[in-house]
């Protein structure tokens, strides 16, 4: 699998990342153990989780964190892994009051750092922003964690780019740290925007992308193979929720592309989904997530795949 170093850092992380929100729960330990072998011995070292997954699930409280700690001890390979979880994200039922403070995010940090049975998190992620607070105040904040060892570096999620470049400014008139990368909603698929309940994620646009080829800051999208639509498309299966979050015109039309460019490269659907994503001009590491080993080897065939300028176009064309 091919490597990438996250400017600014000295992390060098697999081009793809393992996203861990099923792990523990609905994925039993033994399942969760299972996908991140297969992973390790596919080449790729870079997991990626959050203090509030699987909290929506009955007794799914800690359940990401904890396998992915439980698994690290047993395989004694945390000084292998880049570990990247998030914090700071609103209690479920409170979703309009934000926990981007102080003492909530100290009591995330170690809550996280208990679970993942570490002493540092590589790539510390702040889950949502709180545009009531300067983000001056958000960034010393992150940077006092960093000094004390808690954290290796911090990135955003689900920020505006008019706040990501604020934050910039800000971190280098007052020689702090930076966010180091940047997570948002991104794939070929073009999301019907108004299905998607929650509206504090921050769906990509042309002015995020801009940005981010402009300044090179890297992208770690989510729902990078847009929750598997154009696979399960061209192998005739339900869509069940995916119809309404990812049918329209423009993905039927994708699809056809897609679909063209599979049969060129002889390569699957999921490695042109994602191969979409690695082949861009700025670094970009999709966050996949896989249910079974099968599922996951067939996504990360695209580690390697690469596609040209031309062929990002043919994709991108409405």
């Amino acid at each position: 699998m091919r490597t990438i170093v996250i400017p600014t850092t000295n992390l060098k992380v697999s081009q793809i990342c393992l996203g861990a929100v099923n792990f523990g729960a609905p994925l039993s330990q033994a399942e969760s153990f299972r996908l991140m072998d297969e992973f390790v011995d596919k080449g790729g070292n870079f997991l990626d989780t959050a203090r509030v997954y699987a909290e929506w699930l009955p007794g799914g409280a800690n359940a990401s964190e904890s396998t992915i700690g439980a698994w690290m001890q047993r395989r004694g390979n945390r000084n292998k892994m880049i570990v990247a979880t998030k914090g700071g994200h609103p209690n479920l039922s409170t979703m309009n009051q934000s926990r981007l403070n102080p003492d909530d995010i100290r009591q995330d940090i170690e809550a996280s750092l208990k679970f993942l049975e570490t002493d540092v998190i590589d790539v510390y992620w702040l889950h949502r922003d709180d545009t009531s607070q300067p983000v001056g105040s958000i960034l010393e904040m992150m940077n006092e964690h960093i000094r004390l060892g808690n954290i290796r570096c911090v990135g955003c999620s689900n920020w505006t780019v008019d706040r990501i470049r604020a934050a910039s400014t800000y971190a280098a008139q007052h020689h702090l740290s930076d966010f180091v990368a940047n997570q948002f909603m991104w794939s070929i698929a073009e999301p019907n925007r108004e299905a998607i309940a929650d509206k504090t994620i921050v769906i990509a646009n042309g002015s995020d992308l801009a940005y981010h080829r402009e300044t090179r800051l890297p992208v770690m999208p989510y729902t990078a193979q847009g929750k598997g639509y154009f696979s399960k498309l061209a192998m005739g299966e339900p869509q069940h929720a995916n119809k309404r979050v990812y049918d329209n015109a423009i993905n039927r039309s994708r699809f056809i592309r897609i679909q063209e460019l599979s049969r060129r490269h002889n390569v699957s659907i999921s490695a042109v989904v994602l191969g979409y994503l690695t082949s861009q001009p700025f670094p970009v590491i999709p966050i996949i997530s896989a249910s079974t080993p099968e599922q996951l080897e067939d996504s990360l065939t695209s580690s390697k795949f690469v596609l040209s300028p031309e062929e990002l176009a043919f994709l991108e064309a409405l």
